[in-house]
Formats: structure tokens, C-alpha cells, sequence
């Protein structure tokens, strides 16, 4: 799915930095999924997209990295909410789960959602807040 999903993007003029894995071995997704997340807090990236075998690892593992904001979406709804609500900057999507055409549904329309501002705004500051107490805290 990877695969297919960067030449999805690529065609539509998106630029891809990939960050593995290139192997069909089994492979521990924390590594990935970090690698993914700090590219994205440290604004190397724009946003970022992980694929494994569910979503659901990847997306625990991406929220731990500051500035993070990791949704794993499964469907059209669930794209445009993390968007639009939560500003989402990194998808998570499980391969094991879905099926092509539903992987670039969603990953377009998350990629084109715009992050609505207004009440949400103030909810994602407050998610933030949380995160910055960790950090402090040294959790």
C-alpha cells in the first residue's frame, strides 16, 4: 500500500520523503512511525503519512513525539474530522484493514481538509497544553 500510495502523491505533485521501510521483512513500526513524526515536528515535512498493519501502533507511537497530532482514519468521516476538528498533521492507516481505493479516499481528503479554526482552535490548544505539561514534567 505504501508503494502505491506514493505514486498516487507523487503523480498529484506531492513531494514523498520516505522513511522506510523498504523491506517485506518484519520490522518493528515504532521505528518508522517515529522517524515519520519527527520529520513532521521538526517541520522537515509538511504532514506525514504512515502505513502499517492496523494504524493503531504507529499512531501511539507518532502522538509521543512533540507537536505531533497522529489520527488514524479509516474511512472519509474520520479524515475530515481529524482535519477539520483536531488538525491532524500525521495520518496513520492500516494496510491489513483497507483496501486501495478507500487508502487514497482518505489520504486525499485529508490531505485537501482545511483545519477549521474557531471552537476547535481553543480544543487543540488545549490538547497541546497537555503535551507541553509532559514535556515539563519530563514524562
Amino acid at each position: 500500500m505504501k508503494e502505491m500510495l506514493k505514486g498516487h502523491l507523487a503523480s498529484a505533485g506531492y513531494r514523498i520523503i520516505d522513511c522506510g521501510t523498504d523491506s517485506t521483512e518484519s520490522v518493528d513500526y515504532p521505528d518508522f512511525a517515529r522517524a515519520v513524526a519527527e520529520k513532521v515536528s521538526s517541520q522537515t515535512a509538511w504532514r506525514g503519512i504512515i502505513v502499517d498493519g492496523a494504524g493503531i501502533g504507529s499512531c501511539m507511537t507518532a502522538n509521543k513525539v512533540n507537536g505531533v497530532r497522529a489520527a488514524m482514519c479509516h474511512d472519509h468521516a474520520t479524515a475530515v474530522n481529524s482535519r477539520e476538528h483536531n488538525d491532524a498533521n500525521v495520518l496513520t492507516l492500516g494496510a491489513g484493514l483497507l483496501g486501495d481505493n478507500l487508502a487514497i479516499q482518505i489520504v486525499d481528503t485529508w490531505l485537501k481538509t482545511e483545519f477549521a479554526g474557531g471552537r476547535h482552535s481553543r480544543r487543540v490548544e488545549k490538547i497541546m497544553a497537555v503535551e507541553q505539561r509532559a514535556v515539563k514534567a519530563g514524562n
